[in-house]
């Protein structure tokens, strides 16, 4: 089986894409783009009412599964692959997307919100290559880790940045494997996007600064994985101009 990575191919062989904490943010952004393109997608969260409602939103019937369940859990990452594979029958992109910041300072920080994020953001992306990772040599498709600048620009003492920092290094450790399989992988690492992340932040998104939309990402991230076979885009930077850091 192959896949050419058409973004626009519509019925049974529109290309499969499975995204991680595709309810919110980036993710239901991706969710929204890839569906109006024509792609068949699954999409996991942790609230089933969120991904609910962007299903309700879509009304794509069924090109769209979605899983309740946590990025970082390997029964639910494996098993909700298995069902993508097994009822679209192929699977050309996994995004890695889930992730999240939870008081993330080494210094004054809550030591108990730190193992679920760290789950999250650095073992959910290396489940979610275990699980797809056969379905993807099949179709020779792309893999996409969503990073962030955090995981090449240091601050004192953030935890979250560390989790970056770790998809970083997982992303090429990723790339020398799979491209004997003839599946790409990508990195895309954001500065700041303006979703739900910040509203918990001091200021909000007001204070942070200069931003891009989730919808100016996720151009980026379909110009990635519309790229023809035996083209391997490994790392795209994207900051709002304005960001510095």
């Amino acid at each position: 089986m192959t896949n050419d990575n058409d973004t626009s191919t519509s019925g049974t062989e529109a290309p499969v894409t499975f995204i991680t904490g595709g309810s919110s943010g980036i993710g239901a952004e991706t969710v929204r783009r890839l569906l109006g393109l024509g792609h068949r997608v699954a999409a996991t969260g942790r609230s089933a009412k969120k991904l609910a409602v962007l299903a309700e939103e879509m009304d794509a019937g069924e090109r769209l599964l979605t899983f309740e369940g946590d990025a970082g859990d390997w029964e639910h990452v494996s098993a909700a692959v298995e069902e993508t594979v097994r009822t679209f029958g192929r699977l050309d992109h996994a995004i890695a997307n889930a992730g999240y910041a939870a008081d993330a300072h080494v210094e004054t920080g809550d030591p108990e919100k730190w193992r679920g994020m760290v789950l999250t953001n650095v073992l959910g992306p290396a489940l979610l290559v275990r699980a797809a990772l056969p379905a993807l040599k099949e179709s020779q498709g792309r893999i996409v880790l969503v990073g962030s600048v955090a995981g090449y620009k240091n601050t004192a003492g953030n935890l979250y940045s560390m989790t970056k920092w770790a998809v970083t290094g997982l992303a090429e450790n990723v790339r020398m494997l799979t491209t004997g399989y003839g599946v790409g992988t990508t990195l895309i690492a954001p500065g700041r996007v303006l979703t739900p992340f910040w509203d918990e932040r001091p200021g909000g998104a007001a204070a942070a600064g200069p931003m891009i939309t989730a919808g100016q990402l996720v151009d980026t991230l379909v110009w990635a994985i519309s790229q023809p076979q035996g083209v391997d885009v490994n790392t795209l930077v994207v900051r709002p101009i304005g960001q510095p850091t």
